[in-house]
């Protein structure tokens, strides 16, 4: 039978809130799954976990070999506490299987580890010969949660105890007074070796709490750094982080963009599954950036589109002659497009779509020369949106869905500006929708959650936000 270390971390005293996302923040629900997925990685491989439990395969290395504290001359080798009992000679501790890992979570109160694992032994009975024994041990520890210099959540071992469960005899003879002493010692020696081993294990998920917290960068646009708005909530299956989105400039200024009045209502989480949403704001933020950079405007010149879209005044006399004036057919068009008032992000109804209001002067081209003012409309590009999530961002990828236009000013006659709208939209498809999309490459920034990768993730929009959800 394995023994048991029961860890109980003490997260939050509320339960997580029926759906309602009161703020702008980022919400992150990270199952029970991944918790335990997370400890259990870090105790295989951690470089925090490796000097104790790093010598199960390969004995006399680190801390449990013949040079370490569990072997050789350590506490358990000869001369150390055993040394005491004259007639074992030399027994020091060599194997820790590897624990398993379970968890339970304790709604509105905290969440109970075990780690489960035996302890190997391996020495000179009394009467010769090879003894090999095997523990069960069950540690049992209080960790409370505290806030770090930093602000972001760290758990903190408050309380450590050790009971020993049943001792087996694998190889040589070991008579019952000493197999007394034996069991004595062990009870006195393995909360001093074992429970810094809990200490290990907070440490490395204290690092990846500690990761939520990042600095995540937009490029030439900036920067967002998520912040804890709330202490962690438990339910019986989820842990509940309500993380808010600072944005910063490259020069490291706090950008603060209108934030949506009222709370996003979030779907219910399915079991063994972990799930972020990403709300509206996070896209009003990166387009904002984008519209406040400059990254929105172009200059369409004939140069930037096909041979089948042409800019020039013999198509522009096909469809409004009354705007040409007095320039003759066959000369080059330049479409200036600006974008002077931030773009609306709608999400709902499972569609996002972005609309960009514009305004495009037309004017006559020259490359050397001054161009010619014709005309200036006021216009709404709105285009669908398509999401798709990696491991660290939610990528956009636009397409044009409609354009339409207003006249604004007119250096000739006024005209019905609608009879444009069909070839405008040829030049902004082919020039200036590529031109946003590689703007648009920093994408939609994802905090780190306990190394959740989120690539393979369900996607749902809902009203005001984006939930991804993936299966443990």
């Amino acid at each position: 039978m394995l023994g048991v270390w029961s860890l109980l971390l003490l997260w939050g005293l509320a339960t997580p809130c029926q759906g309602l996302l009161e703020t702008v923040g980022t919400l992150a629900r990270i199952d029970k799954d991944e918790l335990g997925k997370a400890i259990q990685n870090s105790l295989v491989g951690g470089p925090i976990l490796q000097n104790v439990l790093g010598t199960v395969t390969s004995l006399n290395q680190g801390l449990l070999g013949s040079g370490g504290l569990l072997g050789g001359g350590g506490l358990l080798g000869h001369g150390g506490v055993f040394g005491v009992v004259k007639e074992l000679s030399g027994l020091r501790i060599e194997e820790l299987t590897l624990p398993k890992v379970s968890l339970k979570l304790l709604p509105g109160f905290g969440v109970q580890l075990s780690l489960h694992t035996k302890v190997g032994l391996r020495g000179s009975g009394p009467l010769g010969g090879l003894l090999q024994l095997a523990a069960e041990v069950n540690v049992s520890s209080r960790v409370a949660l505290g806030v770090s210099s930093r602000g972001t959540p760290i758990l903190i071992l408050k309380r450590c105890s050790t009971l020993l469960g049943h001792i087996s005899v694998f190889s040589g003879l070991l008579p019952a007074p000493l197999f007394g002493v034996v069991e004595q010692t062990l009870f006195k020696v393995l909360p001093g070796l074992l429970c810094p081993v809990v200490d290990s294990v907070l440490g490395v998920v204290n690092e990846l709490l500690g990761a939520v917290l990042s600095l995540v960068p937009l490029g030439a646009l900036g920067s967002v750094e998520f912040s804890l708005a709330t202490l962690p909530l438990i339910s019986n299956q989820y842990i509940e982080l309500d993380i808010t989105p600072i944005v910063k400039s490259v020069a490291g200024d706090i950008i603060d963009f209108p934030k949506l009045p009222v709370p996003v209502k979030v779907p219910p989480k399915e079991d063994h599954t972990s799930q972020v949403t990403v709300p509206l704001y996070l896209f009003n933020t990166v387009f904002g950036l984008l519209q406040t950079n400059g990254a929105l405007d172009i200059d369409i010149t004939p140069e930037l589109v096909p041979s089948n879209v042409p800019l020039t005044t013999t198509n522009l006399a096909a469809l409004v002659p009354e705007a040409l004036g007095k320039l003759p057919p066959g000369q080059h068009l330049l479409l200036s497009l600006r974008v002077k008032e931030a773009p609306m992000i709608m999400l709902q109804n499972k569609k996002a779509t972005v609309s960009i209001p514009a305004n495009i002067h037309v004017l006559s081209y020259v490359p050397q020369g001054t161009p010619e003012a014709l005309f200036e409309l006021n216009g709404v590009v709105t285009l669908s949106t398509q999401l798709a999530p990696s491991a660290t961002k939610l990528h956009i990828s636009l397409s044009l869905e409609r354009l339409s236009v207003k006249l604004a000013a007119s250096f000739s006659h006024a005209f019905d500006a609608s009879r444009l709208e069909e070839w405008l939209s040829d030049a902004v498809r082919a020039a200036y929708v590529p031109k946003l999309n590689v703007a648009l490459d920093v994408g939609i920034p994802l905090p780190k959650i306990l190394n959740v990768n989120f690539a393979n993730s369900a996607l749902e929009i809902i009203e005001n936000a984006v939930v991804l959800t993936v299966a443990s």
